[in-house]
Order: C-alpha cells, then sequence, then structure tokens
C-alpha cells in the first residue's frame, strides 16, 4: 500500500499543510496502516452530508478508547473538486489529522480510474499489502458506525495483532481513565444521532428508489 503514494507527495491537513515528499516520510506515514481513499468535492451535496460522519468515524479509531495502537488507520483525501478554492474550503471541514493529494497534482485522475470511482463520495479502504478491503464502505460507515465497521475491516484485513484490536473487545475491561464512563455515554448519543442522521438521508433515499 506504501507503493501507492511512492515517489509521490502527501500533504497534512494541519495549519501549516505540511508535505510528506521523502520516501521516509511517506513510510513512515503509510506502513501497516489500513488506508482510506475518500474521493469527494465540494459541490456534491451528499459528500458534505458524509463528512461529519466520516470525521466522527475517522475520530472514534484514533481515540485509544476504541484502538489499542490508533496510529494504524490513515485517511487520504482524493479531492475532484473544480477548482482549488472548493477543495480549500472542504478541507476546512475534514480532520484535521487526515492526509490530502495537492490539488495541481494529476495523481488524483490515476487514482479515480485506479479504484474506479463513478460516483462520489467514495471511500476505498485497503489492506496494508495495498488490495482492496472495500471498494466503497460509505454505506457501512453510516450504517455501522466506528466499532462495527472497523471489526469487519481487522478481521478482512486478517489483522491478528493485540494492538490492533477493538479496546470493548479485550477481556480487561478496566477503565482507561477517570473520564472513560463518560466519553462511553457521549459515544453511546453520537451513535444514536449517526444511525438517524444515516436513515433521513441515505436509507429513505434508497428505499425510496427500491419502491419506485
Amino acid at each position: 500500500m506504501v507503493d501507492l503514494f511512492l515517489d509521490r507527495v502527501l500533504v497534512k491537513n494541519n495549519w501549516d499543510q505540511d508535505e510528506l515528499n521523502t520516501e521516509r516520510e511517506i513510510i513512515g506515514t503509510l506502513e501497516n496502516r489500513i488506508l482510506m481513499l475518500f474521493f469527494a468535492c465540494a459541490g456534491c451535496e451528499k459528500c458534505r452530508e458524509f463528512v461529519p460522519i466520516l470525521n466522527d468515524f475517522f475520530k472514534r479509531l484514533k481515540d485509544p478508547f476504541y484502538i489499542e495502537n490508533p496510529a494504524l488507520l490513515a485517511l487520504v483525501y482524493i479531492s475532484l473538486d473544480q477548482t482549488e478554492e472548493q477543495q480549500e474550503k472542504f478541507l476546512k471541514e475534514l480532520h484535521k489529522k487526515s492526509l490530502f493529494v495537492a490539488f495541481e497534482d494529476s495523481y488524483k485522475k490515476e487514482l479515480q480510474a485506479k479504484f474506479e470511482v463513478i460516483n462520489v463520495p467514495t471511500v476505498v479502504v485497503l489492506r496494508p499489502d495495498g488490495s482492496v478491503l472495500s471498494a466503497n464502505a460509505v454505506d457501512d460507515i453510516c450504517r455501522l458506525g466506528a466499532a462495527d465497521c472497523f471489526r469487519n475491516w481487522q478481521e478482512g484485513a486478517e489483522l491478528v495483532e493485540r494492538s490492533f484490536m477493538l479496546n470493548e473487545e479485550y477481556d480487561d475491561l478496566n477503565l482507561r481513565s477517570a473520564t472513560d464512563p463518560v466519553r462511553r455515554l457521549k459515544y453511546k448519543t453520537e451513535d444514536d444521532k449517526r444511525r438517524k442522521k444515516w436513515w433521513d438521508f441515505w436509507g429513505k433515499g434508497k428505499y425510496e428508489e427500491e419502491e419506485d
């Protein structure tokens, strides 16, 4: 999977938009990770609606409460925006620990063709070896949420290392900090809201299409 971006430039979605442009930096950032390639554009209503859901999903999977080693996951935004201004506006809404391909980089089109992305939003999920784990995980992310979705990815990627398991799967569920009960309640409340949002925006539309 690292080979996908060797000899390429990735940019951090932080204030300075630091570039990862050396082989060492790319390997250090992507090696042995599950990689999420997020294809979207600011002009797409569903993409804008999906961003808060994806942000919450990614935030949880970068949280030690959910994963013992949250570094083993990476998110890269592949912009299909028409202008650089649109891309910058979209990036402001995206999680700050995500990465992106620069607007002027034609490699975005190559990735779109390689993974046969036609509709947006699309989240292509890659195993650490670079093979495709999910051609489009948008529906699973919206419907299943972080815990169930990641469990499926973990099994599909055959990642059996203890460090890459969901913390809630451990036999010893001792609280990691005094804030854990609050976080559990917060996540449960957010899960309920996410399921409602998914049904309102995605489920109803699909149901109506099937009825037609």
